[in-house]
């Protein structure tokens, strides 16, 4: 796989990148188009876009270099200005920034979540192949059918055939899309849709790091992101028997009335 697609000057364009890009823009569509019919405002989602992106952004890097503390110092400059993202660090910078950005405006948060579930899951999804191509985030050596071997790859080892786990996360994160959407056409459960993007996409990510062979540190022995998607998975599940409660809470009030 190539992780350069062309350069012109000194200016190179990343198949990573550009799927990145590509996910963010699915993201903002996806939930555009879906804002009129939840009587949602569009203005805010773009808040949320700008605000998630730039400190879930800030939050991955971070994390990455907790991980990776003890290159950092060796040369933090050097390690700052090479690919290396932690990407439930991400999703927690992303989600307080968000949480925050709707408090300012004085909208309801939970709201909001369950408008950007399904945006984020698409975007997710691209995001990884992007992964793929570039070679990181690879799988553990195989001798089966669907190992796939690079060639061209600055992170994986090159031919040696290796569980695509890229192509296994983004085939996940779009199952989870369509899924979210299924749920959000059929329920009006405030927070469900939300938690369970959360609870499916922690429990994913667990399942798929014993797949993993990429060096991401450790957190005993369970990687950093299996540690995280334990956090966001307890979360998911505090959401997900809020949103059930709450919604019991509503119908009685209906019924009484």
């Amino acid at each position: 796989m190539y992780n350069d697609l062309f350069t012109i000057g000194k200016i190179t364009v990343h198949t990573y990148g550009l799927c990145t890009g590509l996910g963010i823009m699915a993201a903002l569509f996806l939930a555009t188009a879906r804002c009129k019919k939840k009587n949602l405002s569009d203005d805010i989602v773009y808040g949320i876009l700008l605000f998630g992106v730039f400190f879930g952004y800030i939050a991955s890097k971070t994390t990455f270099v907790l991980v990776e503390f003890d290159s950092f110092i060796k040369n933090p400059i050097m390690f700052l200005s090479q690919t290396g993202f932690v990407v439930m660090g991400g999703l927690l910078g992303g989600f307080l920034a968000a949480w925050i950005y709707c408090a300012v405006k004085k909208v309801r948060f939970v709201d909001y979540l369950d408008l950007c579930a399904p945006s984020i899951a698409i975007a997710q999804c691209i995001g990884r192949i992007g992964c793929f191509f570039a070679g990181c985030c690879y799988g553990r050596q195989t001798d089966a059918w669907y190992g796939i071997a690079f060639s061209h790859s600055d992170f994986a080892p090159n031919h040696v055939k290796l569980i695509p786990t890229q192509l296994f996360s983004a085939g996940l994160d779009l199952l989870n899309m369509i899924l979210l959407l299924i749920v959000a056409s059929k329920t009006k459960k405030k927070g469900l849709v939300g938690a369970l993007y959360i609870t499916l996409y922690s429990i994913g990510r667990f399942l798929l790091e014993y797949l993993r062979a990429d060096e991401r540190g450790n957190v005993g022995k369970l990687s950093t992101s299996q540690a995280g998607s334990i956090a966001t998975l307890v979360i998911g599940l505090i959401v997900l028997m809020w949103a059930l409660l709450h919604k019991e809470k509503e119908s009685v009030e209906a019924e009484v009335a």
